[in-house]
């Protein structure tokens, strides 16, 4: 198969500077491989478990609401481009509740939710508000990298700081910080974005101590300007093991630095692609101008749909049965890889996340995309995302032999094929010794 490559084709056409520095995400090249390649066991692409989508739930409301003159008239005109008001309502007392918090205490209103196409609109949008080129952003390494390309199509400076098991190490982030300060360059660092639950790439998820000193450093190094921390949220609500963090959101004293990012595409359907975000009120009405020139709203009947799921249970319900899934399905994924590759091997190592779509192998060979290791997988009949995709390019040296493995998508037989055709690509390229797999 011809991995995917960075050259943009040649063109007289006079493309925007904007549209020059974007470029093909890398997913999008897996995604097209497990569509077009129907042998081939995709742990690469992040989507969903297909057959827990909530067909029925979907069909029953969408009845509901269509059978009825005044809710289908609402449902199918036109909506507002901050979003329909009662989900607004919605959204705010579910992510309160999540902390065990009212919109109050947290000095949120519905006027400080935005509905959006999925959360990655909000992202984009928040980009489109904050940031003039030369700006910088610090993510943590690694990072969602689909977020590192919208930066770079706005000419957004990336500097990455390093995880550990522990999620985003605060205390490079506060040396970074310093170091910015002493430059002159303080003034340029707009945001501080954090997966914080179950973190893509990695499966991690940033300690309660690391929550607290973030929003210090927020508060401390917002001197001549405002310096924001972007929370994606996107996994809160697939946890599977372990207690609940309370959100950085909820520890923004008078909501003044955190922008709180979610979706209802992985704990519910992508198919209706509704986002929400909460955002400090100075922030609203800028976004909601650059949301207007985007779409004047968001699919107005997929709202609707979405508020009927969390006023009638059917999305807490759904919710509980989704984390079963998946709890299993990541059991599955650890288990296999616990038989087929042995622990004690050097360079060797994995993650094991509480939530979420993901585990983060480190492997004791490359792992690139023009690796012996990712050719001997293809051959074999599975995909993974190399690890090195995940770190923002010119920021600095990156590890070259790491690996995003999703078990979203596939059953658990197929999660278990998978992971033993990984260990197969691993004995043929010498990374894991052959008397040490089960077979």
């Amino acid at each position: 198969m011809e991995l995917p490559t960075s050259d943009a084709p040649v063109s007289d056409i006079p493309l925007s500077v904007r549209a020059r520095h974007t470029h093909d995400q890398p997913i999008s090249y897996f995604m097209q491989q497990a569509v077009e390649n129907p042998g081939l066991i995709s742990l690469a692409a992040g989507l969903v478990d297909a057959e827990s989508l909530p067909a029925d739930e979907v069909r029953q409301a969408f009845d509901e609401i269509l059978s009825r003159p005044r809710t289908a008239q609402a449902a199918l005109q036109y909506g507002t481009t901050q979003g329909f008001h009662e989900l607004r309502e919605k959204v705010l007392a579910h992510a309160a509740a999540l902390d065990s918090r009212a919109p109050a205490d947290l000095s949120l209103t519905p006027g400080n939710v935005v509905i959006t196409t999925g959360s990655q609109q909000l992202l984009y949008l928040l980009g489109e508000v904050l940031f003039d080129p030369g700006d910088i952003v610090i993510t943590e390494a690694p990072s969602y990298f689909v977020y590192h390309g919208i930066l770079a199509s706005l000419g957004v400076r990336t500097m990455q700081v390093p995880m550990d098991d522990a999620g985003m190490n605060t205390n490079a982030l506060e040396e970074l910080l310093i170091h910015l300060e002493k430059t002159g360059e303080l003034e340029r660092v707009k945001l501080i974005y954090t997966v914080d639950y179950f973190q893509n790439p990695s499966g991690l998820t940033l300690s309660l101590p690391r929550r607290r000193h973030m929003m210090e450093l927020a508060r401390r190094f917002s001197k001549k300007h405002h310096l924001f921390i972007l929370e994606d949220a996107a996994y809160r609500e697939l946890r599977y093991d372990g207690a609940d963090l309370p959100s950085i959101k909820s520890l923004d004293e008078g909501n003044r630095h955190v922008l709180l990012a979610m979706t209802f595409s992985k704990p519910l359907s992508p198919g209706l692609k509704i986002g929400y975000g909460l955002l400090p009120t100075e922030l609203m009405a800028p976004l909601l101008r650059f949301k207007g020139s985007h779409d004047f709203g968001s699919c107005n009947l997929a709202q609707h749909l979405v508020h009927r799921l969390l006023d009638n249970g059917a999305y807490d319900r759904h919710v509980a049965r989704l984390c079963d899934v998946y709890r299993a399905k990541r059991d599955a994924l650890l288990e296999t890889l616990a038989e087929e590759f042995p622990a004690d091997t050097p360079g060797l190592r994995w993650t094991r996340p509480e939530g979420g779509l993901y585990v983060w192998l480190t492997m004791p060979v490359e792992t690139g995309p023009d690796s012996a290791f990712l050719k001997a997988a293809l051959r074999e009949g599975v995909l993974y995302v190399p690890g090195q995709f995940c770190y923002v390019r010119g920021a600095g040296h990156y590890p070259k032999n790491e690996a995003r493995l999703c078990y979203g998508v596939a059953p658990i037989e197929q999660l278990k094929e998978a992971v033993r055709r990984l260990g197969r690509a691993a004995v043929e390229v010498g990374a894991v010794p052959a008397c040490g797999l089960a077979r």
